[in-house]
Parts: structure tokens; sequence; C-alpha cells
């Protein structure tokens, strides 16, 4: 079976797809008139639209084409990371949920203000920044990637069209939007996996058995080398890794600290918090399964891919979708994939507005009015857009490469070691604003020394290091980074915060201080209680 280009109803089913997303925009437009509206729904968004949301907004196209890709060429290795999840996130939600609701108004970063100082602040929210336009340029390229291979369309028309649709819908409706509308593309994108999992699993000669048999007796289901060795891409890195990406998305990604603020209870808040991650879990399973099964299908039915499907991992899942769905399937399939890909572009847009509102508006004009933040927040998101799809055109040249690796090198890179400056606020009373700086600092010089002594770059037709320092250059693998600079950070912050005098007062910021209040009043409401 192939297709050539898409059917009418195909066509049909996406342009509906894109018509709701911009009629829940619109249906949410006249509320949004106040800034506590745009970026916090009035706080009274239902538990579990939120935690729908948290998971659209976790899924992305990063999940729905390079895991894919990940998993029919290799295995399921970098799966770990996404497990380390749940054990940081049972761990701590029921303390970080109440503790946020409670010290910041809407930025995550104005936590580190209040423990830190400005700076502090500063640094994490830029330090989002980075990380998360590195991200939506990520998940523009590979729809644009996709959409351009099934439907012949130009890559960067794919991008500008995409773009400015998400942009469109999440401009007029704010976080009310975004979450209405990730509910509506989670259920899709999860329909769509499973549509494809079942044509996968039933399709070749042998049904089931044969696909996961293959499979499994080719380690293509895999979780990667056990070796306690962190030069390569072992279990040991990827889990490592994970452990420190879980804690800083958890505790100071703004994406999911925001939507703690979209309820009105703490326990409303922790159910929605719990919700989402715990259902990315199986997702991202089911996702490299589609992989592993790719690889299993054209194993068994001996078909063969074109040879520039072969360059780009990402591209297999594509061509499979056109030329082995029936029609009306693959405008499903298709409108699933948009779906992955504009909840979390939606999210992030929103997301750095707030952020652009609270973090440098306010601090700037500090006597600007509501009407004006709101304003401004509008502005941040179209300008966020924008400079989004232009870096989805550099990543257009990324020709051969895997998206997936380089999406976990660069979040190494920015990960900027805030989850070691989270350690340092959160469970520790002695660390202050001075050693903070240290460590921020030490960071930096860290991170800039790796990168420059383990990446090349070509010169005269060989390969040279940007900065070869023979013996001393870093040797361990770069996901390692992601380790390295958050307990850099936290080592020598808290080092050098011994040299300096601490305020006590910011104790209450602490786990301590949290634990204190909640022992107090327990005790409080025992007292009041009739024998």
């Amino acid at each position: 079976m192939h297709h050539q280009g898409l059917a009418l109803i195909d066509w049909l089913v996406v342009a509906g797809y894109f018509i709701a997303m911009a009629a829940i925009g619109y249906f949410f437009s006249k509320r949004q008139t106040s800034t506590d509206h745009y970026f916090a729904g009035g706080r009274a968004i239902p538990v579990w639209a939120v935690g729908m949301s948290t998971l659209a907004t976790l899924i992305s196209s990063v999940t729905f084409l390079a895991y894919p890709g990940e998993g029919y060429k290799a295995n399921w290795g970098l799966l770990v990371q996404g497990l380390m999840v749940p054990v940081v996130l049972l761990g701590l939600v029921w303390i970080i949920v109440p503790l946020f609701r409670r010290v910041i108004g809407l930025s995550a970063y104005e936590y580190f203000e209040r423990r830190f100082g400005y700076f502090a602040r500063l640094y994490t929210s830029v330090e989002f920044s980075f990380n998360h336009f590195t991200k939506m340029g990520t998940v523009f390229y590979l729809l644009a990637l996709a959409l351009a291979s099934m439907t012949g369309m130009n890559t960067y028309h794919v991008i500008l069209i995409v773009g400015f649709c998400t942009i469109f819908y999440t401009w007029f409706g704010g976080i009310e939007a975004v979450v209405w509308t990730d509910v509506v593309q989670g259920f899709l994108f999860l329909i769509g996996g499973a549509v494809v999992v079942a044509i996968l699993l039933f399709k070749p000669e042998g049904g089931p058995a044969a696909v996961v048999g293959l499979a499994w007796q080719n380690n293509k289901m895999s979780l990667g080398s056990t070796d306690w060795d962190f030069t390569h891409l072992t279990i040991a890195v990827v889990a490592a890794n994970g452990l420190f990406y879980a804690l800083q998305k958890y505790t100071t990604d703004q994406t999911i600290v925001q939507r703690f603020l979209l309820v009105d209870t703490d326990k409303k808040a922790i159910k929605a918090a719990l919700m989402g991650p715990l259902l990315c879990v199986p997702t991202w399973m089911m996702f490299f399964f589609i992989g592993t099964c790719l690889w299993s299908f054209y194993q068994i039915t001996g078909l063969q891919l074109p040879a520039e499907v072969l360059k780009k991992p990402e591209a297999v899942f594509p061509y499979f979708i056109m030329t082995q769905l029936p029609v009306g399937v693959i405008g499903l399939v298709l409108s699933a994939l948009l779906a992955a890909a504009m909840s979390t572009l939606a999210s992030d847009l929103n997301c750095l507005a707030a952020i652009g509102v609270e973090d440098f508006y306010r601090r700037f004009k500090p006597q600007c009015t509501d009407k004006q933040r709101l304003r401004m927040g509008k502005l941040i998101v179209c300008a966020s857009g924008a400079l989004a799809m232009a870096i989805a055109f550099l990543y257009v040249k990324a020709e051969g490469k895997s998206v997936l690796a380089i999406v976990f090198k660069l979040y190494a890179i920015f990960s900027g070691g805030i989850a070691g400056l989270f350690a340092l606020a959160f469970f520790t009373t002695r660390a202050n604003r001075q050693g903070v700086l240290a460590g921020i600092l030490a960071c930096v010089l860290f991170t800039a020394w790796a990168f420059l002594t383990s990446n090349s770059y070509t010169s005269g037709g060989e390969k040279r290091l940007f900065l070869d320092l023979g013996a001393w250059n870093y040797r361990h693998h770069e996901l390692m980074l992601g380790v390295y600079s958050h307990l850099v950070l936290f080592g020598v912050g808290y080092v050098a915060s011994l040299f300096f005098h601490t305020d006590p007062s910011r104790r209450e910021l602490t786990i301590y201080g949290w634990l204190a209040n909640r022992r107090a009043l327990r005790a409080s409401a025992a007292q009041k209680t009739p024998l």
C-alpha cells in the first residue's frame, strides 16, 4: 500500500483539527481580561483537565517521532530517563506543591528570589528560557520533518503554518485555551498511538507473537548496558541524568509549576501534579514500543525503506504512516502528531510570557497596570513563537543526526545546575546569596570547559576540538553534564556559603521550615478539637 500525498478525507480531518483548536482559543478569548485569568485561569480549572494538560505538555513531537526513531534504530535505553520521573515525583510532590502555592504569585523563579535574591531569580528564569526555546525549536522541526515528508509541503512552510495557528489560540485564549486544547490533544495522540500499535502488531504475518518475539531476540527492547561506566551511554548514565532532569522539571520548570496554581486547593493541585507525569511513563513506553514494532515490521515483511528515510531514524514512522495506514486513519494519526507538538508549544508560549511579565517587565516597570501586563504578555507570546520558529529553521540543517540525542545533549548544556540550586534552597538552611553566586559561577565555568573540550568542529577536512587540553579534556558521556553541573553548583555553593552570614528568616522557605509549619498547624488543630 502506498499513498501519494494525503487523500481528501485526510485533509478534511486535519483541517477539522485546526478549526477546533482555533475555536477553543476564540471561545476563551472573552474571559482573558486580567493576568490572573490569562496565566492562571482564575485558579478554577478542574483537576482532571489540569492533569491531562500536564500530560499533553510533556508529550511532544519529540515523543511522537524521536522516540519511535530511537526505538527503531537502537533500543529503549533513553526511556530510563523518563522512568526516573515517578521516583522523584512521589518523593517530593506532597511538599513541593503546597510550598510553591504558598510562596509564589505566578513565576516559579520568585521562590529563588525570596531565598537568595534577584540574581538567582534572573539566572533561573533565563536558563528556563534558553532550555525551552531550544526544545520548542526541536518540536517544530520534528513536526515539520514529518509533515513535509507526508504531504510534500515545504518544511519551512509547515513550521510557519503550525506556528501561526499555535500562536493564534494561545494569544487569544490564554492558559484556559492551552489547558482545554491540551485535553483534546492528549486524548487524540493517545488514540492515534494506540491505533498504530494495533496495526503494527496485527498486520505482519505471525501477529503480535512474531513482532514482539523478533524484537526481543535482537535486544531491541533492552534498556542498554548495565556497566558502571560514565563514558558511554549506559543505564547508569541515563538514570543519573534522569534523576536530575526530573528534579529540575518538577521543582523549577515554569510549565509544571504554573499548573500547581490552576486549581483552588493544595489537595487538588497534588492530584493534578501526580496525574500527568504518571500517565507519561506508559505513554513514553508506547512510543518506544512503536519504534520497536516498526523495526520488526520491516524485518518480517521484507519491505525496503528508501535511502533518504534510513538517513534519519525520525523519518521512519512518518514513512510508515503514509505507506501502510488506510485513508482516513492517516488523517487521524497526522492530527495526533499535530496535537502532540502543539500542546507543548502552546504551554511553553504561555509560560514564557508569564515569566517575561513577572520576572522582567514588572521588575523594570513596577508601576504598570494589570492591563499593561496583560498586553505585554500577549506580545511576548507572539515574539516567543516567532523566535522558536527561527530556531526550528536552524534544525532543518541537522541532516542525519539523532534529534533525540541532540535534545538530551542541549538539555545537559542548558540545565545550568538549576536542580542543584533548588537543592541548596530547599534542603539546606546554611546556603546563602553569596555562596549561591559562587556556585553559579563555578557551574558556568565547568559547563563551558566540558562543552569546549568534548565537542569538535571540522577544519580542513579534519575534526578538531574547540579546546584541546589533552589529559584535561572532559571525557565522560555528554549526558553526564546534566548531572555534574548540578553537583558542582550545589557543592561549591554550600562550601562557599560557610564563609558568609546566613539569614535565619529564610529557613521558612526550606523543607525544615515547611515541616515545622505543618507540625504547628497540626498541633493547633488538635487543641481545637473537642474531646
